[in-house]
């Protein structure tokens, strides 16, 4: 689809949109309204239109709209999106990258914003709402902590005052709600908490479900250098902001963004668009909201833009966003540092002149750009119209390379009286300088304990003790295991050694958010010895892998405490581990684990027998547990787009919430199969992991047989069916992707099936049915047929 693009504003933000929409091979043409001297002489592709945003145009922005077939509108700045632009155009069916008047609110009121805050318990300062001057005198002269003041409404980003004592909160208090000096805005004043710290912008592109954090950038919002003097739009940013780590994108992720996209569709306005996440990061890391804007930033936009990768298309990006089907776009960014630096008019943000010619030195450097912003066309010139005039982007492999080239891009433009900031970025240097000025890192200081890991082992000794067998002590904290086969009573000569090796995947990522870490453990051992005896083989011995950014003993300690169980199920013993602590890797709280287990098999008895195989033998089904450790990618997808989060009670169990079924840990199924497989009354077993019933049953079959599995034979454990419903999940997706309420296949020959029932019965195994037969394969036909899966929700 060719797109005609209608984008509405004309500062630099809007530039920027324009010259990222232009890479995109889906647009045919894009107007600007109103533009800027930027816009203007961009491209053939682009056109500047004379209208303005203000609600007395709105109808001629929407005739122009129809008049020129337009796909896709883009409103740039907040005002026309507080009154209402969206509905504007959505009314005659074009769609819109903005929020509606109703979501925008979030920016249009301080007051209703800290108020939605509050409801959703997102982090923020502490904070009081006043519409009457006296109460809020009253509130200033009782509280003792400083203050922030802040008109209620929109004040052109200067309606935030920082007083140092209570006589200037008081002086600002009138400048604000009595002298009016930001207008309407001080109807209503916010009187909040300072917060000390790091501010960090998040740029967020969502669809009200979906959502996409563009790297963190860091904005400079005092004219002058060091961050002194009037507070203005912006002078500079860059991006991703080095503070912003994994651990704190983490916590914004999980804490403030998922929270706000979820609360406002809640509470009946869901966002559309970019939802601009003000955060200041306080010295303890922990985020908390400053304010809410409901649309790019500026100059955040000049510097997140030139991150995205060159296959993200942001015209498509936008529109599957306003369509709300933004999991359908892929979207990335580019692993580069991106510096942006405003060049103002002299005596901005107080009065300034304007039609001062700009000239531009060309050809730019390599990976930099220049966006406008109070620029006009005039008589074939480009002058100066606003206070901000123009900015030089750049990228670079680091921090330091992308503000150097920015500056460098900064020589190349010229006008009357031009003005910036030398020191952009300098907050980063600064936490730089501070660590290389430090007398000296030890490796604990670096992030790793080694007295922790020490400490650890100690502590899960015991644990691991219990997993002792014949063959091995189950000792740790040496270099490895040990195994005697002679001690486990098996003939070497005719003895083969099977190992498998396998991690759990992100149903880890379900614990650590659930803060239930000894289940996961049993996965672990479960995944791997399951492996084992589909091969025939026994399970004698396990290591596992534990690797974190952090190392928290007690979460350690808990996981080990899983795996000791899970080897205690399958009989086989626990004789190492390693666990690695490395900081930078793995976000503070997250973890990963791998195993590996090793098994023996007498050579004539190894699974599975393919040369036995013929048409009419049985299967027969072993109840799973529920979930077990695939599917997991699917499952935190349909909980991320639905209405539950983790901690909602199951709506298929009166008991659990929801994170604690799904973390059920996967069945173990070696001592219930060894006597079946010791008496050779098994042809062959299938571990239904990843790919479900239709993928793992094949494996273990010649390719002239197929299985044909009946699906009706057992009931469908309700948490499979819940899933597939709130997903909409193809029937074809779940064969392919869960167990079902099975998760253990075996193939007998007709004649033993009874011996074979009666055996997993006697080893405890309850509920064993038959759930098909082997049939011949006609060219063409898959592995694994599965039969009245129609009925399957």
């Amino acid at each position: 689809m060719s797109l005609n693009i209608f984008v509405i504003g004309n500062g630099g933000r809007e530039h920027a949109i324009v010259w990222r929409l232009l890479q995109s091979s889906s647009v045919n043409h894009i107007y600007v309204a109103p533009g800027n001297g930027g816009t203007t002489t961009q491209s053939s592709k682009v056109t500047n239109v004379p209208i303005s945003s203000s609600p007395k145009d709105f109808q001629k922005l929407q005739d122009f709209a129809v008049e020129k077939k337009i796909n896709l509108v883009v409103p740039g700045p907040e005002q026309p999106l507080v009154d209402g632009i969206s509905q504007v155009f959505t009314s005659v069916g074009i769609p819109v990258f903005g929020p509606s008047a109703k979501a925008a609110i979030m920016e249009g009121s301080k007051a209703a914003s800290k108020e939605f805050m509050e409801r959703h318990q997102i982090p923020t300062a502490r904070f009081k709402n006043f519409t009457n001057v006296d109460e809020a005198k009253k509130y200033i002269e009782a509280i003792d902590y400083k203050l922030v003041l802040k008109a209620d409404g929109i004040a052109a980003g200067k309606g935030v005052l920082i007083p140092e004592t209570k006589e200037e909160a008081l002086k600002g208090l009138n400048e604000i709600m009595v002298d009016k000096n930001f207008g309407d805005a001080g109807n209503e004043i916010v009187i909040e908490e300072y917060l000390e710290g790091d501010e960090l912008s998040i740029l967020t592109i969502t669809d009200g479900y979906t959502f996409y954090n563009l790297p963190a950038a860091q904005d400079h919002k005092r004219i002058g250098d060091g961050d002194k003097g009037l507070n203005t739009g912006g002078m500079g940013a860059y991006a991703p902001a080095p503070i912003a780590t994994k651990e704190v994108l983490t916590k914004i992720d999980e804490e403030i963004i998922k929270p706000t996209i979820n609360g406002m569709r809640k509470d009946g306005f869901p966002m559309c668009g970019i939802l601009f996440t003000g955060i200041m990061l306080t010295p303890s890391k922990q985020p908390k909201v400053l304010e809410y804007n409901v649309r790019f930033g500026d100059p955040e936009t000049q510097t997140v833009l030139p991150l995205l990768s060159d296959d993200t298309d942001l015209a498509q990006v936008m529109l599957a966003a306003a369509e709300h089907r933004l999991d359908s776009v892929k979207i990335a960014t580019k692993p580069l540092f991106s510096t942006t630096v405003v060049m103002a008019a002299g005596g901005y943000p107080e009065s300034y002149g304007k039609g001062d010619e700009i000239t531009i030195k060309e050809p730019l450097p390599k990976d930099t750009f220049l966006f406008h912003a109070g620029t006009s066309e005039t008589d074939g010139k480009v002058v100066t119209s606003g206070g901000r005039v123009i900015a030089a982007t750049a990228l670079g492999g680091s921090l330091r390379e992308s503000v150097d080239r920015a500056y460098v891009g900064v020589d190349h433009v010229s006008f009357h009286k031009k003005y910036n900031r030398k020191d952009i970025a300098h907050r980063a240097f600064r936490d730089a300088d501070k660590f290389k000025q430090s007398s000296g890192v030890t490796y604990a200081e670096s992030g790793v304990s080694v007295d922790n890991g020490n400490l650890l082992v100690q502590n899960i000794k015991n644990k691991v003790k219990s997993t002792a067998r014949p063959g091995a002590d189950s000792d740790i904290g040496g270099f490895g295991g040990l195994f005697d086969l002679k001690a486990a009573g098996y003939d070497t000569a005719n003895t083969l050694l099977v190992a498998a090796t396998d991690g759990v995947g992100t149903k880890l990522r379900i614990a650590q958010i659930m803060n239930i870490h000894n289940t996961v453990g049993i996965d672990l051992v479960a995944m791997n010895v399951n492996d084992l005896v589909v091969q025939g083989a026994e399970p004698l011995m396990f290591l596992d892998y534990f690797a974190t950014g952090k190392l928290d003993i007690e979460v350690a300690a808990q996981f080990v405490e899983g795996v000791a169980n899970g080897c205690i199920q399958a009989g086989c013993a626990l004789v190492g581990g390693e666990t690695s602590e490395m900081p930078g890797m793995y976000d503070e709280g997250h973890y990963d684990t791998n195993g590996t287990a090793v098994g023996a098999v007498d050579k004539h008895k190894i699974l599975p027998k393919i040369a036995d195989m013929k048409a009419g033998d049985v299967l027969i089904g072993l109840r799973s547990n529920g979930i077990h450790s695939n599917g997991f990618s699917l499952v935190r997808k349909i909980i991320e787009i639905s209405d539950f989060d983790y901690q909602s009670p199951a709506p298929w169990s009166k008991s659990k919430t929801i994170g604690e079924e799904v973390l059920v840990p996967t069945k173990i199924y070696v001592k219930q199969l060894l006597p079946s497989i010791n008496e050779s009354l098994v042809l062959g077993l299938a571990h239904i992991t990843g790919g479900g019933l239709v993928e793992n049953i094949p494996r273990a079959l010649p390719k002239h047989l197929q299985a044909k599995v009946d699906i009706s034979k057992w009931q469908v454990p309700e948490i499979f069916k819940w899933f597939g419903k709130q997903g909409q999940v193809p029937v074809h997706d779940m064969l392919k992707t869960f167990n079902l309420g099975v998760g253990m296949v075996l193939i007998v020959d007709r004649a033993n099936v009874d011996k074979v029932l009666e055996s997993l019965e006697n080893a405890g195994e309850k509920g064993a049915l038959v759930i098909g037969e082997l049939v011949e394969k006609k060219e063409g036909e898959e592995g694994c047929i599965v039969d009245n899966a129609e009925g399957l929700y």
